[in-house]
Formats: structure tokens, C-alpha cells, sequence
């Protein structure tokens, strides 16, 4: 275990420590860890919470939903929020935490998340994706698509085709399609079962169920059909609880969602729900780690393409790790932000024309203590006067 200062006030024998331990936490930024600094800021609010239906407390920063659903969580005081982050004197994304335990966030110059246990460390590493590496979404449903890891057509050059698992300077197609998509965000009732109709392409080997749900933490209080066969639904009932969660069932079309009688009707709501079709294993390849083209699908039925498929953060929150694309957008972005030369100094050896130089720099590459190596991380340092080498000597660490 690591114990990192966010805010010290003095000696611990003079103070009262309050730790926040992480559980469960995977390696999101793990790599750029020793180009990152972490501050804590707390304001005190008169009213507490985030608000619902797009009318903000009385906070410093004014958080609210735009409804009832749990989804974007937005600032109306972007200005005091402005004034904050200058006051901090820090140029990178400002983090907003709401004091509120359900999904909800929002990516841009303030990422924001909630005190969610189960949802808001997982939104905060989305959001931190959108605000420092530039990136957009990758789920199907969006409506901004761009970054590093996405393209409107498979024409040259292709972003990520140095990172290719197949050889050549694009990709091939994985063949994939989507018949449902919807996000209807809407609340659940005993009356009225929720139905979507569809077809199937009919030319498709595999298909995808995917649905979000909030306010249903039993396994009784709903149930949900494909073809008037149940799919099996069970909640995550360890933590999930009413919080939103996002639910994937892989099963060879109609789809149906009844609420059980017992189900709380003015918190059961049903977030989006989609429908996705594969080819084979010889035209979809859904291989964890794969870089290849894979469709996606906004929401205007238009189709963009992302290096990887289901095992990338900026897609689903679940998971935990950039893939290759996302992650070099993300050094790139850090190195315009930073300079890794802390300090250049040089001393003249006393009775002699000599001079030492003493370079001070992050420690990354072989410097890196107590971290694991990254492959191919290296420093490199020449000299150069007028833009021209002008000694002879490359120093790699």
C-alpha cells in the first residue's frame, strides 16, 4: 500500500489523518503515474446533493441532473468553477466530485463524477479520457466520435496502424451490426411493459443484448424477454443496489421488459437498451486486446471506427485500462503539458576547462524506482546548437 498527501495541515502526531483507500484498483494511469500531481479542495455548501430536473441546489458548484435519469451530471457555475481552478493555480482538468451516491458525470475542462461506490472511480477514469486526451466516445449511441482511436472511414492514412495485430497499413472490417438501439430513459410501471421491436439482418452467426437499468435491485423486481423467452436477468445484488449498471447477455425479436409487483415504481428505470449482431470468428474478431476496425454506431445510425472492440475504457466503464491508441494519446498529451527537465545545471571543475553537467530529469525510462519497466521506454538526450548536433555523444536512460 501506497499512502499519497492529497491535503497535510501538519505533523500526524498533531493531527487527525483521514485516509482514502482504493479497492479493486486497476492500472488506468499507471504508466504516466510519476507525470501526475493530485490535489484535494473542499468547499462547504449550504444545501448538499446533487438536484434532478435541471434546476441546481444551493452549492458552490451548482451540480444537477438534466432529469430523473442517471447520466450527465452538469455544473451551472461553470464561472466559480473557473475562479477555483485559478485560484489552485493547476492548467490541467479539474475534478468535481458531487455528493451523491448514483451514477452520473460528465467529461470536458471539469470532469465530474459522484460518490457513487460502485459507478463513480469507473466514470472518473471515462471522463478523465475525454479531458485529457481529447478523446470522444466509444459506445454506440453518441454522437462525437474523434480522437486518437476513431475514424470516419478506413481511408489513409489509418491513425492506429502502427499498432495493428495484421500486417499492412489498414485493417480489415469486422463485420458487425446494430438492429436495436434506444435509450429511452424512461421510468418503469406495473401497467406497461416496455417493448422494442426489431429485426435481424438474418446473416449474422452472433448477437449482443446489451441494457443499462437503474432503481431494480432484486432479481424479482423485473423480468426480460427476447422473443417472449426469458434472458435470465439477475442484478449485481453484492453492490449495485438502485445505482445504474450495464447488463450484457450473449444468446442465439422482440424484446420485452414486465416490472415484478413488488418493484418501487418512482425509482425503477430503464437507461438504454441495444441490440448487436457479429459475424463468425472469421469475420469478427472479439479476441481481448485486438486492434483492428471495429463498427461502431451513432445516434444517427451513422457508422465510425475504433481500433479495439468491447475491452476499451472510453466504450464501457467496466473496464479499466486505455488500449494502445488511447494510451499513446495520452503521453502525447501529458508531454505538451510538462517538461521532463526538472533542472540543468553545470559546474566547472576548479583548476580545469572541464564542466559537469547535471541533468535533473522525471524519472522514467531505467530511473523509474520501485515501478515496472515499460518496454521501449527510454531517454534519449543529444546536444544540439542552432538546431545541429554539435557533440558527438547520445545518452540513452
Amino acid at each position: 500500500m501506497t499512502l499519497h498527501p492529497l491535503l497535510v495541515a501538519g505533523k500526524v502526531a498533531h493531527r487527525a489523518g483521514f485516509v482514502f483507500f482504493g479497492d479493486g484498483c486497476r492500472p488506468t494511469f499507471a504508466s504516466v503515474r510519476l507525470l501526475l500531481d493530485f490535489y484535494a479542495a473542499f468547499s462547504l455548501s449550504i444545501e448538499s446533493g446533487i438536484s434532478v430536473g435541471g434546476v441546481p441546489k444551493d452549492t458552490v458548484y451548482g451540480l444537477y441532473r438534466d432529469g430523473t435519469e442517471l447520466r450527465a451530471v452538469y455544473t451551472s457555475k461553470p464561472d466559480v468553477a473557473k475562479a477555483s481552478k485559478n485560484r489552485c493555480n493547476v492548467i490541467d482538468p479539474v475534478i468535481g466530485l458531487g455528493n451523491d451516491l448514483l451514477y452520473g458525470g460528465l467529461g470536458g475542462p471539469y470532469s465530474i463524477t459522484t460518490a457513487s461506490a460502485l459507478n463513480g472511480a469507473l466514470v472518473l477514469r471515462h471522463e478523465l479520457g475525454h479531458s485529457i486526451i481529447s478523446v470522444g466516445e466509444e459506445y454506440d449511441g453518441g454522437y462525437a466520435y474523434y480522437g486518437p482511436n476513431s475514424s470516419p472511414n478506413l481511408t489513409a492514412p489509418f491513425k492506429w496502424s502502427h499498432w495493428l495485430n495484421t500486417t499492412g497499413d489498414a485493417p480489415r472490417h469486422e463485420r458487425a451490426i446494430m438492429p436495436l438501439q434506444a435509450y429511452p430513459r424512461t421510468m418503469l410501471n406495473h401497467a406497461l411493459l416496455f417493448q422494442a421491436r426489431f429485426t435481424f439482418a438474418g446473416t449474422y452467426s452472433r448477437h449482443l443484448v446489451r441494457f443499462s437499468l437503474s432503481g431494480l435491485p432484486l432479481k424479482d423486481h423485473l423480468r426480460v424477454t427476447l422473443d417472449d423467452a426469458d434472458i435470465g436477468w439477475t442484478p449485481r445484488e453484492d453492490v449495485v443496489g438502485v445505482d445504474r449498471w450495464h447488463y450484457d447477455t450473449h444468446r442465439p425479436s422482440r424484446f420485452n421488459i414486465w416490472l415484478g409487483h413488488d418493484t418501487d415504481e418512482k425509482i425503477a428505470q430503464l437507461c438504454s437498451v441495444e441490440i448487436l449482431e457479429y459475424g463468425d470468428e472469421d469475420e469478427f474478431d472479439a479476441t481481448l486486446g485486438i486492434i483492428s476496425d471495429f463498427p461502431t454506431f451513432s445516434l444517427d445510425k451513422l457508422t465510425t471506427y475504433h481500433s479495439t472492440n468491447e475491452q476499451r475504457l472510453m466504450r464501457l466503464t467496466t473496464q479499466s485500462e486505455f488500449r494502445k491508441p488511447c494510451l499513446e494519446g495520452l503521453w502525447l498529451s501529458l508531454l505538451t503539458r510538462i517538461d521532463l527537465i526538472g533542472a540543468l545545471r553545470f559546474r566547472r571543475i576548479e583548476h580545469s576547462s572541464h564542466v559537469i553537467d547535471e541533468l535533473e530529469l522525471v524519472p522514467l525510462g531505467k530511473l523509474r524506482q520501485n515501478q515496472r519497466l515499460l518496454e521501449g521506454e527510454t531517454y534519449e538526450i543529444t546536444w544540439r546548437k542552432g538546431g545541429m548536433p554539435f557533440f558527438p555523444l547520445v545518452i540513452q536512460l
